[in-house]
């Protein structure tokens, strides 16, 4: 649990609440976990998962598939606790990455996915979603080839390759280029890194079709210090974000770094000495339709609050 008191604890306000009802200090359960089981009330077909990992905290994964069935109880009984029981609706994984290295590297080897990933379904059981979020990264050889995710498909309702992040100025000279490109395009700094390659090399792998989502990104990464407005230019660094450089909202760029061109299937933007990649309601129009004549089972995004107030990118993807 990433905060508890946000999670369980924080009384939330008449005005903040979903159900216009203030939180009482005696109520078993308050937080953003009460908020959600009122908006299940709401919305009856809503499901929530718990996802365990992410870029921050995947580094303990390697020392949990040493016991695969000893994790997915911890995760079972986490999940199911009688307090919010009613809230979840199964569990999501985002180990970054198996067998490979994220924010930390891994060896648990090639079966440890898989095994981890079939206890949990064996744990949780057919009523209960076991789901898992992914790496984008086809090339021969890279984080794809490292773990088996077509051994581990049948254990999962659906996999999110999580395809955006492909550049970045971490690379913080250049060359620019779009983080989410749909399709390769002249002048890609690396091969295979789009999403269609993604979706390509699961499938040839054996992963169904059916079990694959399309992963949006509702942001927009971007460089300073550019000389050039097509994508393939230097930069000295990472633009100015928000929250951090090189990184920055959908909502905010819009109106900042409207954009100015397309390439692979995505858009970019030169503003002044600045250049930015995202996309826009156009751009996610162009994506659905590879979406649905791939027989994908749908689409995710990374996250809801870079969308404008009117929900232009949701609503492109709706």
């Amino acid at each position: 649990m990433g905060g508890s008191y946000a999670a369980t604890e924080r009384a939330y306000t008449a005005g903040e609440s979903v159900d216009g009802v203030e939180d009482i200090s005696d109520q078993p359960l308050r937080g953003t976990f009460n908020q959600l089981r009122e908006l299940k009330e709401r919305h009856p077909g809503l499901k929530v998962l718990w996802s365990f990992g992410g870029w921050t905290w995947s580094g303990g994964f390697g020392e949990a598939a040493k016991d695969p069935a000893a994790f997915a109880r911890s995760c079972y009984d986490l999940v199911e606790n009688s307090r919010w029981a009613d809230v979840f609706d199964g569990i999501d994984i985002d180990w970054e990455y198996p067998n490979a290295c994220g924010a930390t590297c891994d060896t648990s080897g090639r079966d440890a996915f898989p095994e981890l990933m079939s206890a949990l379904r064996t744990t949780f059981g057919s009523g209960n979603l076991v789901t898992a979020a992914i790496t984008a990264d086809a090339t021969e050889g890279g984080k794809i080839d490292a773990a088996d995710y077509a051994g581990a498909a049948q254990y999962v309702d659906w996999y999110n390759p999580m395809t955006y992040d492909f550049f970045g100025a971490w690379e913080a000279a250049g060359p620019t280029a779009p983080h989410s490109a749909l399709t390769s395009y002249d002048g890609i700094p690396k091969e295979d890194f789009h999403s269609s390659a993604t979706i390509d090399r699961l499938k040839g792998l054996g992963v169904p079709a059916a079990k694959l989502l399309l992963g949006i990104g509702f942001y927009g990464r971007g460089w300073t210090g550019v000389t050039q407005s097509a994508p393939g230019g230097t930069a000295t660094g990472p633009a100015p974000g928000t929250y951090e450089p090189g990184i920055d909202d959908y909502k905010v760029l819009r109106a900042e770094c409207p954009a100015t061109g397309t390439v692979g299937g995505t858009a970019y933007a030169r503003c002044g000495d600045e250049w930015w990649s995202y996309d826009t309601p156009a751009t996610i129009a162009t994506k659905m339709g590879y979406k649905d004549q791939q027989g994908l089972a749908g689409t995710f995004f990374w996250e809801l609050s870079g969308d404008t107030a009117n929900g232009e990118l949701i609503k492109a993807i709706r």
